[in-house]
């Protein structure tokens, strides 16, 4: 095969997947650097804008294989070899114009971050990010509709996938092998040694939940604002029909006034005009008493603003939220902090509210998203 060329290349991952053990390795591998860049993938526009049934690439920075990096620094090299140096001598350092990127005077020399993109369906993306989420403080109600899926470990045995392996048992069945033999101690670990365990998937019924997202869609909400808001209320919405099969969510939108609205406008429709929250609280208010009542619902309420809000306003929007959190299990209030100009009066009149049913979260850039979601639903203990 003298005539034929071939072309490797380093960023060809199906390179390394040689076998089952050198696929299973490359899936935890690239599985771990995705939960480590969660906060950053959780907001990529391709994820939210996606119909939510292919398969998606996000970017990975930390999934790297070894390799040589070269000095750029010009043949200015420093090294310590049988010289008069010893340690603690400074030996060389980065000249102040190595940076990356575009250095300000004109286009930058150096090379920037290499990173990777991995294919995943959105589902599996969906289940490390909603691992550890669930709806928190449910209490009993009358009418015990909800029902999530729940895992229950059933059996240990000698064969499995390395994820699964029970390290204790493990250790046990290594311990009590070397102790037979009149070795005791912890010498080794044997295939037969290995333990895994193994679980079966069963329903687990709760009470009734509905949930409330609130949006502000006034004029001082701009795209950033507005994309950061949808963003939390996308993988709100699938966490909550992911784990729960009949939780009930309802849409409410508002600038100076307030109404409900479907899913599609709730996402994809813009508003604008002055801004009165107090508006979206009322209306909040007015649905619970009419359609929901606390004793057979738990009651969860999301608002998410720029918190630029009618001063002459605050004041009853303090009032609503504590008439809320007398029939809520939760209310979340999310603020948007603008990249360009921010001012808030909404957050410094919230915080005259000393309830722990209450939680607030500050968003400053799109690595906020996921913060906010583990703070919202983190699970009772």
């Amino acid at each position: 095969m003298s005539g034929t060329k071939y072309t490797v290349s380093r960023d060809d991952w199906t390179l390394h997947r040689k076998g089952e053990i050198d696929r299973q390795r490359h899936r935890e591998k690239v599985r771990e650097a995705i939960k480590k860049n969660l906060a950053d993938i959780v907001s990529e526009e391709s994820i939210i804008m996606s119909d939510g049934q292919n398969i998606i690439k996000v970017p990975v920075r930390s999934l790297d294989e070894y390799h040589f990096r070269f000095n750029f620094k010009k043949q200015k090299h420093a090294g310590q070899g049988n010289g008069k140096s010893k340690v603690g001598d400074v030996l060389g350092s980065d000249p102040q114009g190595a940076k990356q990127g575009k250095e300000k005077g004109g286009a930058g020399e150096e090379p920037g971050n290499d990173y990777y993109e991995a294919d995943i369906t959105i589902d599996e993306l969906a289940e490390m990010i909603f691992e550890d989420l669930g709806l928190p403080n449910l209490d009993p109600k009358k009418k015990p509709e909800l029902s999530s899926d729940s895992v229950e470990f059933k059996d240990i045995r000698k064969k499995g996938i390395s994820s699964n392996i029970d390290r204790k048992r493990t250790l046990y069945e290594a311990l009590k092998r070397n102790a037979l033999s009149g070795k005791p101690g912890l010498r080794s670990i044997t295939q037969e040694d290995l333990r895994y365990k193994t679980w079966d998937m069963t329903v687990k019924y709760e009470s009734s939940a509905v949930v409330l997202a609130m949006m502000d869609t006034s004029g001082s909400m701009g795209p950033f604002e507005k994309y950061i808001a949808r963003s939390f209320f996308f993988w709100m919405v699938r966490f909550l029909r992911t784990k729960y099969q009949n939780v009930q969510i309802l849409f409410l939108a508002h600038h100076a006034l307030a109404h409900e609205t479907s899913e599609e406008e709730f996402f994809t429709k813009g508003n604008s005009g002055g801004t009165k929250c107090s508006s979206v609280y009322e209306l909040a208010l007015k649905v619970i008493q009419e359609r929901y009542s606390p004793a057979d619902y738990n009651i969860y309420a999301f608002h998410f603003s720029d918190g630029d809000n009618l001063s002459s306003d605050n004041e009853k929007c303090v009032r609503l939220v504590q008439e809320m959190l007398k029939v809520c299990n939760m209310v979340g209030y999310g603020e948007i902090e603008g990249p360009y100009y921010y001012t808030s009066t909404l957050r410094t009149a919230f915080n005259k509210i000393n309830n722990p049913e209450f939680v607030t979260v500050s968003i400053r850039d799109k690595s906020g998203v996921y913060p906010a979601l583990k703070k919202f639903f983190k699970q009772s203990s």
